[in-house]
């Protein structure tokens, strides 16, 4: 029996959030009401995802908008990562740690910590009659202990955004209402329980009693403070590891703070009886920028006819002026013909404009064009061939009055692929030959993490060394040598249990017991097989874990969408100080890819079948977008043979970030950084962490954003 006070308490509760979110918008309707103006500000809930409180809303933040969140709320402490790769879809993943629950009986000391994969898709944007509307699911990939499907609108009136919903599972645990999808199919009348394998519990949506939810969200006129009122569909008796607290109100209250754009600081009243505290850090990864200081471009002389005193100098001048490592200069007719590899700038067209003041300074009169034979990975890729005239008559300048901006510029430049038989050949009159051969280093820091165990985050940063040593156009040796500067592992060596061989799942032991280890050291050689067809062996010390022998096979016509790749290695297990010895397992391992860029948003897709580490068959599919910054945000899942052996997760899936290093200094650069999670190291669908791809070796193959460059200019 339920309490009449209590019962009237919810009725009044559902009454007055139902006045709020569906009465209010109504009498204040557009008709009545001014058009909005400006954006409202996002925030994210005590779990991660765009919300208010503890419910979500219909609304997205900004495409590109990378955050994370902290917020505690006894006995919960969430720890939410949200990524917007699209303006109608969010995702993200959590952590929830549970004190008074125990991670396990090798941990005594550490919380029971769950891990939760959110998604959530707005197919319908607001409009002057219609509220936006999503559907979302809570706990998608996790153990399904916060598991959830919603759905809901969002109305905005002038600073007030307004949203109603209706919940499943955890986020509609009070169960007010009949599900209306029993009409459908009885099995949707009673919540289907969650496996606790990570799988995707398909049963179970939007199944059982749901509730109503939904809430206020007021924008003062002090701009840095937000309000924000929810009716909770959670009663909160039912809770996960068989938990439950009391509720005096299903009427949460709170503020949020935000400091600047990137930092927001929250507080608030739930349940009647607690208080909530946390905070938001968030970063829009699609216009990451930073101004140039870089060397200003060669100012052009007025007159044609130049004759250098040195070719040498002029390669020097491309290398530090346009970023052009010159291998060749040569003349062809009337052309001015350069071979060289791309360091400075990740537009290739602002390499060349740059290149074409230092070279018109060089040319002698009856030069009338300028050709630029692109080189990576032991390979000639592209052959731009630019016209000389005209040129900009501001360097400093280029805008929409300048030549360089004109349209019948462009028409005039010529860019495709080198063939076999022009890479095999030099071609014209040689001024300028330097040899392949050559040593190069770098020093700089590393870092060696894993999170999501018992003995929670565990790090161990570097000082690298890496260096490589070039023994012509096609071949080289590197390598990488790192020294542990500080650590938290502490002789903590989990490695949780396995049905598996275990391929990755004891990655905790190599960091353990590397103090200086040699990660890599390889020797990597390429062939051009045909116009259109790449070949790479390599062999040595292939990552931290193994080392063997291999090779990679890839067709990419030129500025073509699609790809297809084949790579086969054998490979044995390394000694877990990361020296030289080699403990017995070994195997071989390989995958066939196809690389699909598929004309939408910037998405690369990347579907790869084949043999893992752990010898289990399988495929991964991997998509990620890049945007306008030049950061790539992608995730992959893999599904393999290996079945129930996984453990926890049934299947590896995670994420990942490549950024470029120029968008956080003030010099351009073309070097990259990435970064991986993956939320449990497991041994099913493990694959070799190989140095070098082919696809990303032969990436000046394609024209994408070529004409950016010439955007940006100088």
């Amino acid at each position: 029996m339920v309490d009449p006070a209590e019962y009237k308490r919810r009725r009044l509760a559902q009454i007055a959030a139902f006045s709020c979110v569906v009465v209010l918008p109504w009498v204040m309707r557009p008709g009545v009401a001014a058009e909005k103006t400006g954006r409202l500000p996002v925030f994210q809930t005590d779990f991660g995802g765009a919300g208010l409180l503890e419910t979500p809303t219909a609304r997205n933040a900004e495409e590109g908008e990378f955050s994370f969140t902290y917020s505690h709320i006894k006995p919960y402490t969430n720890y939410a990562f949200s990524f917007q790769p699209f303006d109608w879809m969010q995702a993200g993943f959590r952590y929830t740690s549970i004190a008074g629950h125990i991670y396990g009986a090798n941990a005594p000391n550490q919380n029971y910590l769950d891990k939760g994969v959110d998604l959530k898709l707005t197919p319908i944007k607001e409009s002057r009659y219609i509220p936006e509307m999503a559907i979302g699911f809570r706990d998608l990939g996790g153990t399904g202990l916060f598991s959830s499907e919603y759905l809901v609108a969002n109305k905005r009136w002038y600073n007030l955004d307004l949203s109603l919903g209706l919940a499943w599972g955890y986020l509609g645990s009070r169960g007010d209402l009949a599900n209306p999808l029993g009409l459908l199919s009885s099995r949707f009348k009673t919540r289907q329980g969650s496996s606790g394998t990570g799988n995707f519990n398909l049963g179970s949506w939007f199944t059982g009693r749901p509730s109503l939810f939904g809430g206020i969200q007021y924008t003062t006129p002090w701009r840095p403070l937000t309000l924000q009122v929810e009716y909770d569909g959670n009663d909160y008796k039912h809770q996960p590891l068989g938990d439950s607290f009391k509720q005096k109100l299903p009427v949460n209250f709170g503020a949020r703070l935000r400091l600047n754009d990137n930092v927001t600081l929250s507080a608030a009243y739930e349940r009647g009886t607690t208080v909530m505290l946390g905070a938001t850090l968030a970063l829009n990864l699609a216009h990451l920028t930073q101004p140039k200081s870089d060397p200003a471009p060669v100012v052009p002389k007025n007159t044609r006819d130049n004759h250098p005193k040195s070719w040498s100098k002029v390669a020097d001048e491309l290398s530090s002026n346009a970023g052009i490592n010159v291998t060749r200069i040569a003349k062809k007719d009337h052309t001015l013909i350069v071979d060289g590899v791309p360091t400075k700038y990740r537009y290739m067209g602002q390499a060349e404009l740059r290149g074409d003041r230092i070279l018109h300074n060089a040319a002698s009169a009856d030069i009338d064009s300028f050709e630029y034979r692109w080189e990576g990975g032991g390979f000639f890729l592209r052959d731009d061939k630019l016209p000389r005239q005209p040129l900009p008559t501001n360097p400093l300048l280029v805008s929409a009055a300048s030549p360089f901006a004109d349209l019948d510029y462009r028409r005039g430049i010529i860019s495709s692929g080198v063939t076999k038989a022009a890479a095999d050949a030099k071609q014209g009159q040689t001024l300028y030959d330097t040899s392949p051969r050559g040593f190069s280093f770098s020093l700089g820091p590393g870092l060696n993490y894993q999170y999501g165990g018992p003995n929670g985050f565990l790090f161990q940063a570097l000082a690298r060394l890496s260096a490589e040593y070039r023994t012509d156009q096609k071949g080289w040796l590197s390598g990488t040598l790192a020294y542990s500067v500080i650590d938290n592992l502490n002789g903590r060596e989990d490695i949780g249990r396995s049905k598996l061989p275990r391929v990755r799942s004891d990655t905790s032991r190599y960091l353990d017991h590397t103090t200086l280890g040699l990660y890599n050291l390889q020797y990597t050689r390429t062939a051009r097989l045909s116009d259109n067809l790449f070949g790479m062996a390599y062999g040595g010390l292939l990552e931290q874990m193994y080392g063997g022998v291999g090779g990679e096979v890839l067709y990419r016509p030129f500025d073509s969408n699609v790809a297809f790749g084949v790579d086969v290695n054998w490979v044995k297990k390394r000694g877990y100080d990361t020296q030289f010895d080699f403990q017995k397992y070994s195997t071989v391992e390989g995958h066939a890819t196809a690389y699909i860029k598929t004309g939408i948003d910037n998405i690369l897709a990347r579907i790869s079948v084949g043999r893992y580490l752990a010898k289990d068959y399988g495929t991964t599919i991997d998509l990620s977008k890049t945007f306008d910054s030049g950061v790539t945000l992608g995730a992959y899942a893999v599904f393999t043979s290996a079945g129930n052996k996984y453990g926890e997760g049934s299947f590896n899936k995670g994420i990942y970030l490549t950024m470029p290093l120029d968008i956080f200094f003030t010099k351009s650069s073309r070097d990259y950084v990435t970064t991986h999670y993956t939320p449990l190291t497991r041994d099913g669908g493990a694959s070799l962490n190989r140095q070098y791809s082919l696809y990303s070796l032969t990436g000046t193959r394609d024209l994408d954003r070529y004409w950016d460059g010439f955007k940006k200019g100088n």
